[in-house]
């Protein structure tokens, strides 16, 4: 249900801070054309950290009744706190969601325990399928494949994003989990080996700017015609590193803004619009993917 190009969708916001319904409706539209296979929505790359809950459920819920299960559509529904994970989970599964993409507590390290409890409580409290989410990068803890093993006896944890951008941890994964279970990518430079080496896509930064091509990489990989993949990805490298020149999404959006895919590349403080010395560096990107003159 879960595979090939999902996209962490960002969200549009107005210049006074609110958020951007229309132009978050044309993004969706956007990926319903092109191809994209899933979208993740209230992820890192959303800004879900600066959005309020009750926001984040109109957004949420508006993306649902659009996409309307043409694609699967997943909630970010990470916290630090298990209890409020739980109270969040069930308030998010009254929408018309196909599942969760749960992160890694963050700033407060739990131990390997504590993540397997807070994972399992959290999967808990739905019928819906839950995705784990690991960034060690971003959440200061990493899940360790042993972990991930234990959790993947849970019913409705059928799989991870896996950001640590390492391809033995995939292979730790592989030996230890059942093979059912789903292994996503949360990694776009590495994406293409993660899948050559029997992963089952990608949850893409890329895919906001570039959905098409993400969508035509993943669908080559997991058909492995590994060739025409390498090709296609050789032609992505330049986003896949560079949207990441700054904190994501600062740069996402500064691209999708450069392309007229929205209005303004505005984002809620702490986070601030990209520093000019890094137009000219995502233009070349942008231009190196075929997606600028």
């Amino acid at each position: 249900m879960f595979s090939g190009s999902i996209v962490a969708l960002v969200t549009p916001m107005l210049p006074d801070g609110g958020i951007d319904y229309k132009g978050l409706e044309h993004l969706v539209d956007c990926h319903l054309q092109q191809g994209t296979d899933g979208l993740v929505i209230m992820g890192t790359t959303a800004e879900a950290a600066t959005i309020s809950f009750s926001e984040q459920l109109e957004v949420i819920g508006r993306v649902a009744a659009q996409v309307s299960g043409k694609i699967p559509v997943l909630a970010g529904n990470g916290t630090n706190a298990t209890a409020e994970g739980i109270l969040r989970t069930r308030e998010l599964d009254k929408l018309a969601i196909d599942g969760f993409l749960t992160v890694t507590p963050f700033y407060n390290k739990p131990m390997q325990q504590g993540m397997l409890a807070h994972f399992q409580q959290v999967a808990a409290a739905t019928d819906k399928p839950v995705l784990l989410y690991n960034v060690p990068g971003r959440t200061g803890v990493d899940l360790l494949p042993e972990t991930v093993a234990e959790l993947a006896m849970t019913d409705n944890i059928v799989g991870i994003k896996e950001a640590t951008g390492s391809l033995t941890r995939l292979t730790e994964l592989q030996q230890r989990c059942p093979a059912d279970f789903l292994l996503l990518s949360g990694d776009d430079a590495t994406g293409l080996a993660f899948m050559q080496a029997g992963g089952h896509g990608v949850i893409s930064v890329t895919a906001n700017v570039a959905p098409e091509l993400m969508s035509r990489l993943c669908q080559l990989a997991l058909s492995k015609q590994f060739a025409a993949a390498k090709q296609l990805d050789d032609s992505l490298q330049g986003l896949h590193h560079q949207l990441f020149i700054e904190s994501n999404p600062i740069p996402t959006k500064w691209a999708l803004q450069r392309l007229g895919m929205i209005d303004s590349d505005f984002m809620r403080l702490p986070m601030t619009q990209l520093e000019p010395i890094h137009h000219q560096i995502i233009e070349q990107a942008l231009q190196q993917a075929g997606l600028l003159a």
